[in-house]
């Protein structure tokens, strides 16, 4: 499937290869590709380390995305994890943790471990005083890794759940693959990922300031089929502003989702149905 789409000028690709080829050149060109990533790290080193910062000037919709985030989290771990006692132990690894928002509000109350990752010195400084204080004896932030997504591996059979938001946008699609192939071992029996981002309407948008491409949900589940994944459950955050790009989050895991059969009672047989 050809994915065409346009960057923050205007300009416009008729495939993603094309516009990848354009921005890391052809493949195996590691310079240009270390560049890629060298200054988009540059971009959010410029950023103040604030959950305004970090949220691009929006802070203010911090509480409906944890929100949001919470209503999909619990429903998973209800589903996935229906096995856990009161003594087992839960894991999760924050990608792109910033200053610790998502660890400080959501992840340390459900998780007693969660390991930060976080390629922005500054970012992840605040992320440890903003947590110096926040959890408990047994809900705690445990790891502060301060490493590029794309060079990062995760420890084997460590986490429940891996929380990727708002930064996977970063990574090329071969990078992108990688990083979900070395992840995939790193879950625990029944563990899964979160994935949470921004989506184009349509093939892509490529941000020429802070080198990022949002991709659209066709995309998205094309790099997940390549990564060997399956969509277990998908959600919409609600309650963002109509300005900003949709947002959408995935549950994925590495075994097969079990299929549920609905058997229709004749009563409803012949009402209109949703085609999804």
């Amino acid at each position: 499937m050809e994915i065409c789409g346009v960057d923050s000028e205007g300009k416009e690709f008729n495939s993603a290869q094309e516009m990848w080829r354009e921005e890391i050149g052809e493949e195996g060109d590691e310079t240009r590709k270390t560049q890629w990533y060298r200054d988009g790290v540059s971009y959010w080193e410029g950023v103040e380390a604030s959950v305004d910062g970090v949220l691009g000037g929006y802070g203010h919709v911090n509480d409906a995305d944890i929100i949001g985030s919470e209503v999909f989290l619990k429903t998973l771990l209800q589903e996935r994890l229906v096995n856990v006692g009161p003594n087992q132990h839960l894991v999760a690894l924050d990608c792109g943790s910033g200053i610790g928002r998502i660890t400080k509000n959501l992840l340390i109350r459900y998780f007693n471990e969660v390991d930060l990752l976080e390629p922005v010195a500054q970012f992840l400084d605040a992320a440890r005083e903003n947590l110096a204080s926040a959890g408990s004896e047994t809900h705690k932030a445990t790891n502060f890794f301060c490493v590029p997504l794309q060079e990062f591996t995760p420890a084997a059979g460590r986490y429940d759940v891996i929380w990727v938001q708002w930064c996977i946008g970063h990574l090329t699609d071969n990078d992108f693959v990688s990083f979900f192939n070395r992840a995939k071992g790193c879950l625990k029996p029944g563990g899964f990922f979160i994935v949470k981002e921004n989506l184009a309407k349509n093939g892509f948008v490529l941000d020429k300031e802070d080198h990022s491409i949002t991709r659209s949900d066709p995309y998205f589940k094309q790099l997940f089929r390549q990564c060997g994944l399956h969509l277990y459950r998908t959600k919409d955050q609600k309650g963002l502003p109509q300005e900003l790009f949709a947002v959408k989050m995935y549950a994925l895991t590495v075994d097969t989702p079990p299929k549920i059969h609905r058997t229709r009672s004749k009563t409803t047989s012949n009402r209109p149905q949703i085609i999804k």
